[in-house]
């Protein structure tokens, strides 16, 4: 969008076939000292792969370049300190750390806010009115025009509240664990692959199984009370680049036990029968 509406130029940067970020290709995309802003996600919605967050920021920071975070997939997973990986820009949504939907989370250092103009005009976003000039309210309150979304605050703070009495290192264990169970129970159905090889994964297994399409698969395990996602998740680019139209997506979460695991696998066998 903002290509379209202010003539920037997108350079992408590759991902190896671990599905990992090609530092090499990164390298090759900074060369002309020209790249201002590093937008990366930092967990995978579809590969599970945890990007090496601190070494992109010194990487972009050396190079002049601002570093954006998309933390929507790996803030619910792990601890987050936007301090330590300093992040330029964090950014997640509430839903996906069990919080209200509609809400959202946009972290920016001060002194970068500080000179933002504002992008939208409201109630409470200015230091004073006249007809000749306004002035803005210092930042966030800048960048928070008119009425906030009142209820979706404090369920967000609730859902925050929840997590960390939990505890993000207990959250991590379990998880870490379900994974390294899915891999080696998803491994032994014939057929069936698991996309991407990545050291530093979370919670997120997408596969593809042969004569099978992912929606196909999608249905048939809803019938056995296994909910899964299945389509490009908004990542149709990495599908290209991954050789395929779609995938099946499985995602763990701290509620996730072993048993729905090895109930997955059940499923699929399942599905496998019915579909060769």
């Amino acid at each position: 969008m903002l290509r379209d509406s202010h003539g920037i130029e997108l350079r992408i940067a590759k991902i190896t076939d671990a599905g990992e970020i090609d530092f090499n290709s990164l390298e090759q995309q900074f060369a002309d000292g020209k790249v201002k802003l590093l937008a990366v996600t930092h967990m995978s919605n579809v590969l599970g792969t945890y990007t090496p967050a601190e070494r992109l920021a010194k990487f972009a920071h050396e190079r002049g370049a601002k570093i954006l975070l998309d933390g929507s997939q790996a803030v619910v997973h792990r601890a987050v300190d936007v301090q330590t990986l300093d992040a330029d820009f964090y950014v997640f949504s509430g839903h996906k750390l069990y919080g209200p939907t509609g809400i959202g989370v946009l972290y920016g250092k001060p002194e970068i806010l500080d000179a933002m103009p504002p992008f939208m005009g409201g109630g409470d976003m200015i230091a004073s009115v006249s007809y000749q000039k306004s002035t803005w309210a210092k930042p966030p309150q800048r960048f928070e025009a008119g009425t906030p979304a009142i209820l979706e605050t404090i369920g967000l703070g609730a859902a925050i509240d929840y997590v960390q009495n939990i505890g993000f290192s207990a959250i991590a264990a379990h998880e870490r664990a379900l994974t390294d169970h899915a891999i080696a129970t998803l491994s032994q159905i014939e057929g069936l692959q698991i996309l991407g090889t990545a050291q530093d994964r979370g919670g997120v297994i997408s596969f593809t199984m042969q004569n099978a399409h992912a929606h196909d698969i999608a249905t048939l395990l809803d019938r056995q009370g296994i909910a899964i996602r299945a389509g490009h998740h908004c990542a149709e680019p990495l599908m290209g680049r991954l050789g395929v139209t779609s995938t099946a997506r499985a995602s763990f979460a701290l509620y996730t036990t072993a048993a729905e695991i090895d109930a997955l696998a059940t499923g699929l066998t399942r599905v496998k029968q019915i579909l060769t």
